[in-house]
């Protein structure tokens, strides 16, 4: 549904987006995650026909963002991070204006109007002014205008922003239940949102993209040995130079918990399984063991690793 090659925006001598590469498939929830100043929101403006590349190609459902520019937009509802509102406007009379300007037939702008204020949580404010609304509301208001044409391509530049965590988790719900039917790009900060509603996630950093896959496939592919997480009742030191004593333990941390146990992470070398080897060397201490299992890396520590310093370097896109 979305096919971006090579995309490139310059600003003189820097470079915003380099030579980004990625696709969305048709019904897919796209996460594109990455930090402030990353060229996030320049790729979104990008795909809307709201800012020209200096290179590269972009499609959507078939049509050339920089050649169809006008077919393109016609498939895709877009929410900016700073939702373009009219608030001396009612709720309802402004998407009764973007219907009109998004080419909506008459016959059925009442029944679209409906259909995106029920998605949005709407329903009972729109006969409200906008300016009367709150910020959460604004931000509906904002989600609203970018389903009320039935779009095939939705992109959503940090939809929760504003919201209170009930109004978080009912975006997060309404984003899922579009999928599907809409091809969707989630541009966001807040790792949890990936997670909880995407299928697949693009991390980009100054510019280059630094992976594409699902958040799963990441966890594996980021760390080639493996984390275990192993829970005793035994000293702290003598269990941290026991545990880093067995051969293939890259790094050991621990930390006290309640009760007199203590929690160790293991980070063993790539290709080795050191549990068996880690259970026989506590058990052998006589120190009581109640838990021993493998960890996977969080959204969190993938982004750090991906995104600080010199730990990303640029992949080619999944």
């Amino acid at each position: 549904m979305i096919e971006v090659q090579d995309l490139t925006k310059a600003y003189g001598s820097v470079t915003a987006v380099d030579h980004v590469s990625f696709t969305v498939n048709k019904g897919e929830i796209l996460g594109f995650l990455g930090p402030n100043g990353a060229g996030k929101t320049t790729t979104m403006r990008i795909l809307t026909g709201f800012m020209p590349a200096t290179g590269g190609t972009a499609r959507v459902a078939g049509f050339d963002v920089f050649a169809d520019s006008l077919e393109v937009r016609r498939r895709i509802g877009y929410l900016p991070e700073n939702p373009p509102l009219y608030p001396e406007m009612t709720v309802e009379s402004y998407l009764d204006f973007v219907a009109r300007i998004k080419g909506v037939p008459p016959e059925r702008r009442a029944d679209r109007i409906t259909d995106a204020l029920q998605k949005a949580g709407l329903a009972d404010k729109r006969n409200e002014l906008i300016k009367r609304l709150s910020r959460g509301y604004k931000q509906r208001v904002g989600l609203a205008q970018a389903l009320v044409h039935d779009p095939d391509v939705i992109i959503l530049d940090e939809p929760t922003v504003g919201l209170d965590p009930k109004q978080i988790i009912e975006v997060r719900h309404l984003i899922k239940s579009l999928a599907g039917t809409h091809t969707i790009i989630l541009s966001t900060h807040i790792l949890p949102e990936v997670s909880m509603t995407c299928d697949r996630v693009v991390i980009i950093n100054k510019g280059k993209i630094a992976a594409v896959d699902t958040p799963q496939n990441l966890t594996s592919r980021l760390k080639g040995g493996q984390r275990i997480r192993v829970e005793a009742q035994a000293p702290e030191k003598p269990l941290q130079e026991a545990l880093a004593q067995i051969s293939g333990a890259n790094r050991v941390q621990t930390e006290a918990a309640s009760g007199g146990h203590i929690i160790a992470t293991i980070e063993s070398a790539p290709g080795q399984d050191l549990r068996s080897q880690i259970a026989a060397r506590i058990v052998e201490k006589g120190w009581p063991l109640y838990e021993l299992r493998g960890v996977s890396l969080s959204l969190e520590e993938i982004f750090l690793e991906l995104t600080t310093d010199d730990a990303a370097h640029a992949q080619p896109a999944a």
